[in-house]
């Protein structure tokens, strides 16, 4: 029987890795997410701290149930989903899923499929870093209260079927900003007025740009009031 367990996001690697550990090892997938906010509400309790609400996502339930029977016999469970701040969240949800005793987990992650790579990742096992999962979090959560809010004025003013994002929203905003900023900015006419000045025991002539009088900065609007300065 198998004393430790590896849990991995895509079945394709499972079989590799399996050679790579040996007998003593048992690999399986979570076929990527388990959980997720439900798609018939927005799932985010704004009024209490946006605290998000979880579901297992549809169809995963089996899955779960044999993952979590393989977790009971193993002494030691690795979760080696991928190394970016959504395979970490998949392995704090496959915690929550499979109610996984934190004494027996251990945050495992590799940038290749290598004999090297799988075997050196178990000897710096960790902890689930929690900072990339709530960065997950709050990308998720964004996206759902960006999309759910504002694609529903989107059908009703532009067409239907049309989605809002969390970072296109936001950046169409600025533009939009700024273009209003364009079409209200209203042309002047400025001069500027410099002078090279030639000092005594200096080779280079010193370039001298007007600024203000005594009064302080005066902009120069006209050739005119340029020209006066030549008198």
């Amino acid at each position: 029987m198998a004393k430790y367990l590896v849990i991995v996001e895509s079945p394709a690697k499972v079989n590799t890795i399996k050679k790579f550990l040996g007998s003593n090892y048992e690999v399986m997938a979570s076929n990527g997410h388990v959980r997720d906010l439900p798609k018939s509400s927005l799932g985010i309790d704004v009024d209490n701290d946006y605290e998000p609400h979880y579901i297992t996502i549809r169809g995963k339930g089996e899955l779960l149930s044999t993952l979590r029977k393989a977790a009971k016999k193993a002494d030691k469970i690795y979760l080696a989903t991928d190394p970016d701040r959504e395979g970490e969240a998949i392995s704090w949800h496959l915690m929550y899923a499979l109610k996984l005793d934190e004494k027996k987990v251990s945050r495992i992650t590799f940038n290749e499929i290598t004999k090297n790579a799988v075997r050196e990742s178990i000897k710096h096992a960790r902890e689930i870093d929690m900072d990339r999962v709530d960065a997950q979090q709050a990308r998720r959560c964004l996206d759902r209260m960006v999309g759910y809010r504002i694609s529903p004025l989107l059908w009703a003013k532009i067409k239907g079927g049309l989605s809002a994002g969390r970072v296109q929203s936001a950046a169409l905003r600025i533009i939009c900003d700024k273009e209003a900023q364009i079409e209200a900015f209203i042309p002047q006419e400025y001069w500027t007025l410099e002078a090279d000045l030639k000092l005594c025991g200096e080779r280079k002539a010193v370039r001298a740009s007007y600024y203000g009088d005594e009064t302080g900065k005066v902009d120069l609007k006209s050739e005119e009031q340029v020209r006066s300065f030549e008198q």
